[in-house]
């Protein structure tokens, strides 16, 4: 498999999947840069061995063609600011004027194409019809370029034209990833392969549903497995105790007693909250009691852990080699609500000051570390949210397959 450290870019044009999927405000500025500043590394070096970069991606989900919020020109004065030349923008990814500037591009310049999903061929693989669709829109992008790199880790999970489809019309020592997505692939192999023990996997969020197969998968890797969030409720129930109001999968009681018996024939160390916050109504301003787990109040849901369940999950975390962190503990947009995360976030921080290798993905956990400013302060924050939990399953991602075969 081709490596992007010793590919030499000179005099080459390169089709760069990136990630610039990112949230803009009421101006159509972009508001967090971060999936920008990700894909610098991989322009920079096309641009510093004398090559040339053609940069794809999609913006949100446009319903039928262009779409003026969703079009790529938005992200350009972010971009240009970062790396501080000139960007060139197609209106059509796909269209003359992508034709005409890729052609012309010197070694050196920077072209933006708009918004690859104003064309539904590039994510629409369902049929036979959508497929050959597709086959044809990967093979018009793939001509502007000599080489694809793949820097979108967070669309990887997606048989899609630009991430999987376009790697079949270039030759295996002209398609590789950009170093946005082998951090990824390293990050999450030595969490999945190489961790040091004890290992413990925190997993939050609202629902088990969403993380049925990552728990599975997991329970063969760690030591220690924290559920949080929303989704102990269901586990609550199941095992008896009052949740009143709190989110609950009620068919899902039977899969969370089945994974605490897994847990317990594995040796894992399954832990769950002691105590909780609980409210009223799903308000900032709400009025709240603090309980133990299992004694939830008619009227009255959870929305973030207490401070006994703090003290318990902190000493785990604090004792752990390896982190992998994954949704929330509460409801922390809520500043009432968001003490429980913040703590276990400093936690992982200072965990990680000791010499633990933290893992955060998902976009709530990452949404939370930079919130409270402890980004820089874990070993590695995925871009990827649901690419990142295929992978932690064991599947197979589209992305990541077209390239390393």
């Amino acid at each position: 498999m081709q490596m992007i450290d010793n590919y030499n870019f000179a005099g080459k044009k390169a089709i760069v999947r990136v990630d610039f999927n990112v949230p803009l405000g009421a101006q159509y500025e972009v508001t967090d840069d971060t999936r920008i500043r990700g894909a610098l590394p991989t322009i920079k070096k096309v641009l510093a061995d004398g090559g040339s970069a053609i940069l794809m991606s999609h913006l949100g989900r446009p319903k039928s063609g262009p779409e003026e919020k969703f079009s790529l020109k938005h992200v350009i004065p972010a971009l240009k600011g970062h790396l501080g030349v000139d960007i060139q923008f197609a209106d059509d990814c796909i269209g003359a004027q992508a034709d005409d500037k890729s052609a012309a591009l010197k070694p050196g310049q920077v072209l933006l194409l708009e918004n690859l999903r104003f064309y539904t061929a590039e994510n629409k693989v369902k049929s036979d019809e959508e497929k050959k669709a597709t086959r044809v829109f990967a093979e018009k992008l793939s001509t502007y370029a000599d080489v694809y790199v793949n820097d979108a880790f967070g669309t990887a999970h997606r048989a899609h034209a630009s991430t999987a489809v376009i790697a079949d019309f270039f030759a295996d020592d002209a398609k590789m990833f950009g170093f946005l997505i082998n951090k990824e692939i390293m990050a999450m192999d030595k969490v999945l392969h190489q961790s040091d023990k004890p290992m413990t996997a925190i997993m939050g969020g609202a629902k088990v549903s969403d993380k049925i197969q990552v728990i599975e998968n997991l329970l063969d890797k760690v030591d220690n497995l924290i559920i949080g969030g929303g989704m102990t409720y269901t586990f609550i129930k199941a095992r008896g105790g009052e949740i009143g109001n709190s989110l609950c999968e009620e068919d899902k009681l039977d899969v969370a007693t089945d994974l605490v018996k897994k847990a317990e024939a594995k040796g894992v160390n399954l832990i769950l909250p002691v105590d909780q916050v609980l409210a009223d109504k799903f308000d900032n301003e709400a009025q709240t009691e603090l309980a133990s787990i299992d004694e939830g109040k008619a009227g009255y849901m959870g929305l973030d852990i207490g401070a006994r369940s703090v003290e318990a999950l902190t000493e785990v975390i604090m004792n752990s080699k390896t982190l992998l962190w994954n949704g929330p503990m509460g409801v922390f947009e809520m500043p009432n609500f968001q003490k429980g995360t913040v703590s276990i976030a400093k936690a992982i921080a200072e965990s990680t000051a000791k010499g633990c290798f933290s893992l955060v993905g998902g976009g709530d956990s990452v949404a939370a570390v930079n919130k409270f400013g402890l980004a820089d302060k874990v070993s590695y924050v995925s871009t990827g949210g649901g690419a990142m939990l295929e992978y932690i399953e064991g599947k197979v991602l589209p992305g990541i397959k077209a390239i390393r075969g």
